[in-house]
């Protein structure tokens, strides 16, 4: 079975072990489709979009995806290495147990993800925007965050360390519920910092 073409809508298809390795989309919607153990290596994604789809152990490294949103899909032990996403969106989207790293993502929304425990430690994710998005346990080390959007974002257990934070929006992230020992932060999340641990900080 080959990839649709452009433009085409697909709903409750199953396409789980298909090989589209080096494949092309364009403009194509799938709606609640299965993928799961599909081979997608390198495959190259414009404007489409995947929702509701179960791509669990996918194998998605090297791709090359541009203003494609992933909406409420689920991504469990898939395989995104190496991955190009640009412009897109991830709402609602399920990545637990996923290989994400090396990864790079520019102005996309991870925005109410389960990133619950994935390692995206070195990665650039500067004013990306993580609302309310599970990110308990991840590997945030050394992370690049300056500018992005946490707010209500689940931080409990995140390892942080060297992650540069400065700029962030953290309304309603709870300060209490992981280590910043070697986080970079601006004046306003230090002030944040001390009133969640009880301290009275003078205007």
């Amino acid at each position: 079975m080959g990839p649709p073409e452009a433009g085409s809508t697909l709903e409750d298809a199953d396409f789980a072990r298909v090989d589209w390795d080096w494949s092309e989309l364009e403009s194509v919607t799938f709606l609640r489709c299965r993928f799961e153990d599909a081979h997608l290596l390198e495959l190259v994604t414009r404007r489409c979009v995947f929702q509701e789809c179960t791509l669990t152990g996918v194998r998605m490294a090297g791709g090359q995806h541009t203003g494609t949103a992933f909406l409420s899909c689920r991504f469990e032990r898939a395989r995104l290495s190496n991955s190009v996403f640009e412009a897109c969106k991830f709402t609602g989207s399920h990545f637990v147990g996923a290989d994400l790293r090396p990864l790079e993502s520019r102005d996309c929304d991870w925005s109410w993800t389960s990133l619950r425990g994935v390692d995206l430690s070195g990665t650039d994710l500067t004013g990306q925007r993580f609302r309310e998005a599970d990110l308990a346990d991840a590997d945030l080390r050394e992370t690049d965050l300056r500018g992005a959007d946490l707010d209500h974002a689940r931080l409990q257990g995140a390892r942080l360390r060297g992650a540069d934070l400065r700029g962030a929006s953290v309304d309603g992230v709870n300060w209490r519920a992981f280590e910043l020992t070697g986080v970079r932060i601006d004046l306003t999340q230090s002030v944040l910092f001390a009133r969640a641990h009880g301290a009275s900080v003078a205007d």
